[in-house]
């Protein structure tokens, strides 16, 4: 009889507990993005609250948890409930670029503490030098480059950016001075001003000044291009096997259950659907590519390897 009890016992905890999974999501979800409003991955932060909200049937919300090049908000959703409630919106840089960093020290560890649940998007990266300049393509670029007195600018040690310079570099075996800014914006704005002389960014940083004249757009250096600009060369074809691109997804804190990663893949998957969110991406350089979290994770895992590399090449630091 005692038996029998504990048995019941048992499995009416067993139905409670996955009744209470099954209710997943039963009250307002968070978007927590590292950087600040108006950048990149704030809005895709923004795009995919307003679309999974109506299948969710709850409240989204987007917090910028900015600083420390987006590692604060990491260590918020690491530290928050594992019920798929608090998630972070995760970026390349985050989880390929500063645990390889020599001299970083992170708060949390984003491949013990965090769990990749969906990637949304790709994003373009592009190399663009001033309109002013007489550089037209990348060997004009190169050619140039060889008498060691260029730059190039970047959104700060360490990032997506900085990487992607110094893989240019190395690859067209020239010396460069790299310039860090606090951001694509300023360091943009001294582009312009020709007080740099390129910067490889996220499409989305330029994209208006290309189109107004002010920028000159030499080469993709991710594989994919943009429709926005289907002339536009890749960089791959003056240096093969050359790619250089981000991301943006969805991660959660370790122990996230299963049905609510599965829950918010499928809401992904339903965004997507939507021709206005393609448009949006589109118009912004990002180009949707919704990955669950074993492919999310497998690029993750490639990327932090070729990325680390380029780190190790280059010499670089967390301080330089």
């Amino acid at each position: 009889m005692r038996k029998s009890v504990i048995v019941a016992t048992i499995s009416l905890v067993a139905l409670l507990s996955t009744q209470a999974r099954a209710a997943f999501p039963d009250k307002d979800i968070r978007i927590i993005c590292g950087f600040a409003a108006g950048g990149t991955c704030d809005l895709v932060a923004r795009l995919i609250a307003k679309a999974v909200a109506p299948e969710f049937k709850q409240n989204v919300i987007v917090e910028n948890r900015t600083g420390a090049g987006g590692t604060i908000a990491m260590a918020s959703v690491a530290r928050s409930e594992a019920d798929g409630h608090t998630v972070l919106l995760c970026s390349q840089g985050q989880f390929a670029i500063l645990p390889e960093l020599p001299g970083m020290k992170l708060p949390v560890d984003p491949a013990k503490d965090l769990v990749p649940v969906a990637n949304m998007t790709l994003a373009n990266f592009v190399m663009v030098v001033p309109a002013s300049r007489s550089w037209k393509t990348v060997a004009d670029f190169v050619a140039a480059a060889k008498t060691g007195k260029l730059s190039y600018a970047s959104a700060g040690n360490g990032t997506l950016q900085h990487i992607a310079g110094e893989a240019f570099r190395l690859a067209a075996g020239v010396e460069m001075t790299h310039v860090p800014y606090r951001g694509a914006s300023p360091a943009g704005v001294d582009l312009i001003a020709g007080r740099v002389d390129t910067l490889i960014t996220n499409l989305a940083d330029v994209v208006g000044q290309i189109e107004g004249g002010q920028m000159r757009l030499l080469a993709f250096t991710d594989p994919y291009g943009s429709p926005k600009f289907p002339d536009a060369p890749k960089m791959s074809q003056t240096f093969a096997d050359f790619a250089m691109g981000g991301w943006f997804g969805i991660c959660g804190p370790s122990g996230m259950p299963a049905d609510a990663i599965a829950r918010w893949h499928s809401a992904l998957k339903r965004a997507g659907d939507d021709p206005a969110i393609r448009k949006i991406l589109d118009e912004n350089g990002l180009v949707l590519t919704v990955e669950d979290a074993k492919a999310f994770g497998g690029r993750m895992a490639k990327d932090r390897e070729t990325l680390g590399r380029v780190i190790r090449d280059a010499s670089i630091r967390s301080d330089n």
